[in-house]
């Protein structure tokens, strides 16, 4: 009997760059891939074919995807570019710099990456389902992941070009959301994190039609779905942790969700992610902003007095073109009285293409830098003191992973987790001195004993 040698799968390697929605569509492409009966390769030699997912929000992102790619077509030769970077010019602007690139695609275009790839590399037979994991190809750490709930965004702020890449909003069916959050789930994902361009006008775009999930009419609005996700994840004994919310009148629907749901284990955490960029009026209005400074502080006011356990965390834009000494001091009044858990911050960066590019009175580069460093600085002291008013609590925390730490001239194992007002890779951690035991994905409570400008240091009970 002559026995026919099977062929190896061809292998895709993939580079997943930009935030977290980027994130969610690599994901989804390579479930796709792998459910088409594809490998995925860990290294560019052992690859057949690479996909770059890109981002083009800022100057330094566009930069880092251009290199990428770069880097992708010396190491391997065969590159297709996909996300934000490739829909600007219609994908002429990547091919100038990397003209040999196999093909371009925009962001969210998952069947036009699929097609390109199966021109330049054939899929080895027909797709099945059960190739892949019930949850998909996920990025993240087994234990938490990315909820996309919409694409787009309706506002044009001025810095911003996030509307002619991804389009205006676009709202996921609410049944789809809360059936892939369910997969999630079910999958063990203790935390899910949900995102999109501006979470808070989730249906806003379809005039908050009723969906259905399972056979239940549910109208498509954010208040509707947290709080489905809510009692989804406290069943499975989980979180959940909203970003990108504007402070809209009707955030307070969710704070008091939270604040009904604040004694119970699991579910939605008191944590709001708010994009506000500035504090000035007159900076406000130039970037198009929606928001009122003076609003937002009334309303952070009635939110922490009813839920005093609220973490808010927020980004801003310092040098923005025009911007004066007083809007700046305008701006740390605001941290001061606002006072903000967690906080980014990022010198204004001209991106291509952006309505702000035209505006007049450029800040210095200097300048710049001179303000965000001090405005990091009266951050971190608001930070750290409400840091330190931890101390002394007990919490429930999410571990991450192990990691070694010295003490003295010797090497410990401690855990590294998150509490309820740590979100992943942009806010701070939980380090339990005495968690070499722990396990990654489970949920332990602690006391805190001490804290850093970033983090809590805490002992398991």
């Amino acid at each position: 009997m002559k026995l026919t040698p099977t062929l190896p799968s061809p292998r895709i390697g993939f580079v997943s760059l930009g935030c977290p929605k980027a994130l969610v569509d690599s994901e989804l492409i390579l479930s796709r891939l792998k459910a088409e009966g594809y490998d995925i390769a860990e290294s560019y030699q052992g690859a057949d074919l690479v996909v770059v997912n890109t981002c083009g929000f800022i100057d330094a992102a566009v930069a880092e995807s251009l290199d990428a790619i770069g880097e992708a077509l010396a190491e391997n030769g065969k590159v297709i570019v996909t996300g934000c970077l490739g829909a600007r010019d219609g994908g002429s602007f990547v091919r100038e710099t990397h003209p040999h690139v196999l093909a371009v695609t925009g962001p969210h275009a998952t069947d036009d990456v699929l097609q390109a790839i199966h021109a330049h590399l054939p899929r080895p037979h027909e797709p099945f389902a059960d190739l892949i994991p019930p949850q998909g190809i996920k990025l993240t750490p087994r234990h938490y992941a990315y909820l996309k709930i919409s694409e787009g965004c309706n506002h044009r702020c001025t810095f911003c070009i996030i509307p002619s890449l991804r389009g205006t909003l676009d709202s996921y069916p609410i049944g789809n959301v809360i059936g892939e959050a369910e997969k999630l789930l079910n999958a063990g994902v203790r935390e899910l994190l949900v995102v999109s361009q501006d979470t808070g006008a989730y249906g806003a775009d379809i005039r908050y039609r009723t969906g259905f999930h399972r056979g239940r009419p549910l109208k498509t609005r954010i208040a509707v779905l947290t709080q489905e996700l809510d009692a989804l994840a406290r069943h499975h004994q989980a979180w959940v942790r909203l970003h990108y919310v504007y402070p809209y009148p009707h955030v307070d629907e969710l704070v008091a969700l939270m604040r009904d749901t604040a004694e119970k284990e699991g579910g939605l955490l008191p944590y709001l992610d708010m994009p506000l960029q500035h504090a000035s009026p007159r900076i406000l209005k130039a970037m198009q902003r929606p928001a009122a400074p003076e609003k937002v502080i009334d309303r952070i006011r009635v939110w922490r007095c009813a839920l005093p356990q609220l973490t808010l965390r927020s980004t801003f834009i310092v040098g923005f073109p025009g911007e004066t000494e007083d809007d700046f001091s305008t701006l740390l009044q605001f941290l001061e009285e606002a006072q903000l858990d967690r906080v980014g911050a990022f010198p204004y960066s001209p991106v291509n293409g952006a309505a702000a590019n035209a505006l007049p009175n450029a800040v210095p580069e200097e300048i710049k830098q001179e303000r965000l460093a001090r405005f990091m600085e009266t951050q971190a002291a608001i930070s750290a003191q409400r840091l330190q008013n931890k101390i002394g609590q007990t919490m429930t925390v999410l571990v991450d992973q192990l990691a070694e730490a010295k003490q003295g001239r010797k090497k410990t194992v401690i855990a590294l987790a998150r509490s309820a007002a740590d979100a992943p890779e942009i806010d701070g951690l939980v380090q339990i001195a005495n968690g070499h035991h722990l396990l990654p994905g489970t949920f332990i409570k602690v006391n805190i004993e001490a804290a850093t400008e970033h983090d809590l240091i805490a002992r398991a009970i």
